[in-house]
Order: structure tokens, then sequence, then C-alpha cells
């Protein structure tokens, strides 16, 4: 089983400089924008991705799930906020779960329950690494290769603790 991206998908609307900008012009649009990005970036990389948005700023979606291209898209109810479901969906789906957003308290949340976190502009970057990659035709097998480690030793006072080294191997997959 593969990896499941849970994603505060205003939270990086905002802090996205390009996504940001589509943004402030159209609310409707810079969604738009956000899903094709994670849609190429699902048909790239085959993660589960799901995007939850604030309900209440969801003119037009009238579902609270829905399906685009392999991304799944789920809005809170109404006088609820997407913390709350990507909260609910940490609790449920534990195993395999990153979330993406840089919101501190879902980050306390979801770390607390043994769930591996990063950044919206870190993910960004990452998203924008893998659609470039793709369109220059570099080879699959060079993207998961990546950095080769040293064999330098770096003993014990150097170690990460045992929820960031789970955090690194799951971030690694992106």
């Amino acid at each position: 089983m593969g990896l499941h991206l849970i994603i505060d998908g205003y939270n990086l609307i905002r802090q996205s400089d390009w996504l940001g900008d589509i943004d402030r012009r159209s609310l409707q649009r810079g969604r738009e924008a956000l899903l094709t990005a994670l849609i190429r970036y699902q048909q790239l990389r085959g993660h589960r991705i799901t995007v939850v948005f604030d309900g209440g700023r969801a003119p037009g979606f009238g579902d609270q799930r829905d399906r685009q291209g392999g991304v799944e898209i789920r809005f809170s109810r109404p006088g609820e906020l997407a913390d709350a479901v990507i909260k609910r969906l940490c609790v449920r789906e534990r195993g395999q779960v990153l979330v993406v957003t840089s919101d501190a308290a879902i980050i306390r949340y979801a770390e607390a329950r043994g769930v591996a976190t990063i950044g919206s502009p870190a993910f960004e970057e990452k998203l924008k690494m893998a659609q470039y990659l793709a369109e220059n035709g570099v080879a699959e097998e060079r993207i998961e290769r990546g950095w080769s480690p040293t064999t330098r030793k770096k003993g014990p006072a150097r170690r990460r603790s045992k929820r960031q080294r789970r955090n690194r191997l799951k971030t690694r997959k992106l």
C-alpha cells in the first residue's frame, strides 16, 4: 500500500506564490489550479491524495466529497473547519499517512498521533520538482535513487528521534 497524502487545500494555496496569485483573483480558479497540479502529481507518483477545503468557502460544490482524476476532494460541513476533517482523517488512517500543512495546530495534533507532516512550502517544492522532472523526461529510477548517503558513522549523539526518522522516511517517498 502506498503513501496517502492529506492536504490542507487552502493552506497550500495561500502559502504558494503562484497559486496565491490565482486565488486572489478567483477562489474557484485557485482551487482548480491546485487540483490540476495535484492530479498531475498523482499520475506521476501514484500516491493516494485527499485534499480538504473549508466547505463554507466552496460555492458551486454541493457535495462534501468528490473525485477528480484520482484525487479525492473533501469539503467540511457548513460551520466546520477543514482542520476538523483533517484531524478525523489522521485518527482514522494512521499508517502510511503524510499531512501537508503549515498550520501549527494540525501539525501538533498529527505528530502526537504518530502521523508524519510536511510544510506546505516544502511540499510545493516537491510538487514542482516532480512536474519538472516529468516534463524533461528524467527517468523514474533517477528520481527514486536520490542522494546517496555517506558511510561515515554519526554516532548516537547525532541520531534523530524515532518520530523524526519515521517522518523523514515518509517524506522521501514524495
